[in-house]
């Protein structure tokens, strides 16, 4: 509901409690109480009616209470009824964190009903009445401190819910995004290289149909390989999504890549040095996969050239070299789409901790090192 429909329902539930009970003398100030009159029920309505701002206003709905309330015990009205809205306004002042207000307010009715009390040649000296009042007043400043501290735990805890339950959503898009982007990476590596020996092969098929027909078969042969590897590399990619613990593909591979690479037109030298071990298998499956976007890069731009694919087991990396003498391929630069050429090697590098840089190279060809940290014991 409305906060002011709800503070107007306050007031007019105030006014109808306070006026009938007063009038039904539930409530005793003395022995010398004056009837109820017009003016004193202009008084309790005020006061009561005051209620209706006290959220919106609620020092003002207090002072406006607190001074009807002090006439009315002035005048000697009957009950005690009066000084409800009083008590309402102090509860809600503290609620809303005007603590100093709230205090102010209890002390300024308090002194004023005391020194009515002890000025009245009338009515008895202040006993307990007095402290009754003053527990009242203590009790409001002390429930509306609790009850904002408790609506202040409240809150926090829904913010720190929904920063949490933002977090997990974010967390999940981050790596939804980052899943999208590792398959792309895979299906990109594994069936560009595929595609880029079919299209060698299919090209020397159609050159020596007329001139060596005899020779064809060894192309189409090789085209039918190159086939059946792409359907592995896409089920093994298949199944690490299903199970992303299962990885297969590294740096065993290579000589089968080797092989296929040799089998397109390129002279490979593959060459090992160090001793081998068993390496992580983020690390093994980024090491592949950059061997193999390098090979496809020589397949596609550097056209016939002899490649020199190296492998060093460091204590603490492994480097990966693929160097050619042909030439030397466009290197894509940040404007390109990520996952594609160098670019997509050096994100699988960085993936892992790793570097990666590749240029013209020395000799002329095109060179990729790529150094990839393993982390294990010498």
């Amino acid at each position: 509901m409305n906060p002011r429909k709800m503070d107007a329902l306050v007031a007019l539930g105030a006014l109808v409690a306070i006026v009938p009970g007063t009038y039904a003398n539930l409530s005793w100030t003395g022995p010398f109480e004056r009837p109820l009159d017009p003016l004193g029920l202009t008084l309790i309505t005020v006061a009561a009616l005051s209620l209706a701002f006290r959220r919106t206003a609620p020092l003002a709905a207090g002072i406006v209470a607190a001074a009807c309330g002090v006439v009315y015990y002035a005048a000697h009205y009957p009950g005690v009824f009066a000084a409800a809205p009083v008590l309402a306004s102090i509860y809600t002042l503290a609620v809303l964190g005007r603590r100093r207000a709230a205090i102010w307010l209890a002390v300024a009715l308090a002194g004023a009903v005391y020194g009515l009390m002890a000025l009245s040649p009338a009515d008895p000296a202040a006993g307990n009445s007095m402290t009754l009042l003053s527990g009242w007043l203590v009790a409001m400043v002390v429930a509306g401190e609790v009850i904002r501290g408790r609506r202040a735990y409240l809150r926090a805890v829904e913010q720190r819910a929904e920063e949490a339950e933002r977090t997990r959503e974010e967390a999940a898009l981050r790596r939804a995004g980052e899943e999208r982007l590792w398959i792309a990476q895979e299906l990109h590596d594994s069936l560009t290289h595929s595609i880029s020996v079919v299209n060698v092969q299919a090209a020397l098929a159609m050159e020596l149909l007329e001139r060596h027909p005899e020779r064809v078969r060894e192309a189409l042969a090789a085209i039918k390989e190159s086939g059946h590897e792409a359907m592995r590399e896409l089920r093994s990619t298949l199944g690490v999504l299903r199970h992303p613990e299962e990885v297969e593909t590294g740096l065993s591979e290579l000589p089968r890549l080797v092989s296929r690479a040799e089998g397109a037109g390129l002279r490979v030298a593959h060459t090992v040095s160090g001793d081998p071990y068993a390496l992580p298998p983020a690390v093994d499956r980024a090491a592949y996969r950059i061997a193999q976007e390098a090979l496809t890069n020589v397949l596609r731009h550097a056209g016939a050239a002899a490649v020199t694919v190296a492998v060093e087991y460091d204590p603490s990396m492994v480097v990966l070299r693929v160097e050619n003498d042909g030439e030397p391929g466009p290197v894509p630069g940040p404007g390109m789409s990520p996952g594609m050429g160098v670019i997509g090697m050096r994100e699988r590098a960085v993936a892992v901790g790793g570097s990666l840089t590749a240029g013209p190279g020395e000799g002329g060809g095109f060179a990729v090192r790529a150094e990839l940290p393993v982390r294990v014991a010498a």
